[in-house]
């Protein structure tokens, strides 16, 4: 990292030319269904990380300024490779994958600025790695499409990261519509936008402000051990390449054959895909009492069948179900930590706010963190 004289001198040069707007998202269900090759539904929200760009007529100096960390990287274009701090190594992830499907790339100055709070699953690296992505081929006309930049992304977070994340996150952030969810198809990679009239309830998320060392591990974990279910699976079902191809009828003459703790993982995802075709027919037809049931067996499955919640995430969406006015909520991101999705009328989100967060604090002496969210577009030029 540089020098803090080295960062005033930057920032005293630096003139922008070009504004990304790079949104995270909410996932409304569909939780690790993605790698699976299944179905989500997810959405961009009203919170971003903000980049701004300039060309440094340099041909391969690189610099990027971080003002949440109050940080400046600097790199070489000729020697792009694994760094020892983790956030950098989004973005340079994302610039390793640009430079195999491009050779137009040369030395830019890049300053990023985030209101995503890091950890709360609303998927910040995601956003990172797309606003990096699309903000350098607008600046460097690369000629990359969209699919492209998402699939940077997510290599970047396989290669340079090290998380096995699926697709979602990345499209998510760069393929969605204001005013609409993506019912996302992982296998084609295809989507649908699913509009969502919420009114009189709203999206709310509460955040735990807790991120337990398992989370990266055992998501790492739960890809390995739904591979080995598919690979049991498939000595009876030679036809199946991921859960995917699985039913429900499937796992009930199959299941034997499955250790018990693999079964539930299975059931879990197989059930997930489920749920998430019903979400979709739920908001066309309007009926969030249903839409609000079927997050709630969401959370259900990710804490008993798939465990990946924790203490805090069960707490918020145990106390939630006491109240009629919440239609319904679960768990939302890897787990064992990040936030909670609430769907909550209007008019109680005031009072409910000062209520849940005087009980979390209560019973884990640890502030509760308020962050209502709106669906939003995806990755954009910001224009004066």
């Amino acid at each position: 990292m540089d020098s803090p004289s080295k960062i005033a001198e930057f920032l005293k040069n630096f003139k922008p030319i070009l504004k990304i707007n790079s949104p995270g998202r909410i996932n409304l269900i569909g939780e690790h269904t993605d790698y699976n090759l299944g179905f989500v539904m997810p959405s961009a929200i009203d919170k971003a990380i903000i980049f701004q760009f300039s060309k440094n007529n340099h041909p391969t100096k690189c610099n990027i300024y971080s003002e949440d960390m109050n940080e400046l990287f600097s790199f070489d274009l000729t020697n792009v490779r694994k760094n020892k701090i983790n956030w950098v190594n989004y973005l340079l992830g994302v610039v390793y994958g640009i430079q195999l499907v491009s050779e137009k790339l040369e030395g830019f100055d890049c300053i990023l600025k985030s209101d995503l709070p890091i950890g709360s699953g609303l998927s910040s690296s995601a956003a990172m790695e797309c606003g990096l992505g699309y903000g350098l081929n607008e600046l460097f006309n690369l000629g990359l499409t969209k699919l492209q930049i998402i699939e940077i992304g997510q290599k970047a977070e396989h290669e340079f990261v090290g998380t096995k994340c699926g697709i979602m996150d990345q499209y998510a952030s760069v393929m969605s519509e204001k005013g609409s969810a993506l019912l996302l198809d992982c296998k084609s990679i295809e989507h649908q936008n699913v509009p969502i009239n919420l009114d009189p309830y709203q999206l709310l998320l509460l955040n735990t402000n807790v991120s337990h060392n398992l989370a990266s591990s055992e998501y790492n974990t739960r890809r390995n051990e739904c591979a080995k279910g598919v690979k049991i699976l498939k000595e009876r079902l030679p036809e199946i390449s991921s859960l995917r191809d699985i039913t429900i009828d499937d796992l009930n003459l199959y299941g034997k054959y499955l250790p018990e703790m693999i079964l539930r993982r299975c059931q879990f995802v197989v059930e997930e895909n489920d749920r998430v075709l019903k979400t979709r027919e739920a908001l066309k037809n309007n009926d969030l009492i249903e839409f609000g049931r079927l997050l709630s067996g969401s959370h259900r499955g990710l804490s008993t069948q798939y465990e990946v919640s924790c203490l805090e995430l069960d707490f918020l969406h145990e106390y939630g179900k006491t109240k009629s006015f919440i239609l319904g909520s679960r768990m939302m991101g890897g787990g064992f930590g990040g936030c909670t999705i609430n769907l909550i009328h209007k008019k109680n989100v005031h009072v409910y706010v000062a209520e849940i967060s005087k009980a979390y604090k209560e019973k884990f002496n640890r502030d509760l963190g308020i962050i209502p969210v709106n669906l939003s577009s995806g990755t954009s030029i910001i224009r004066s």
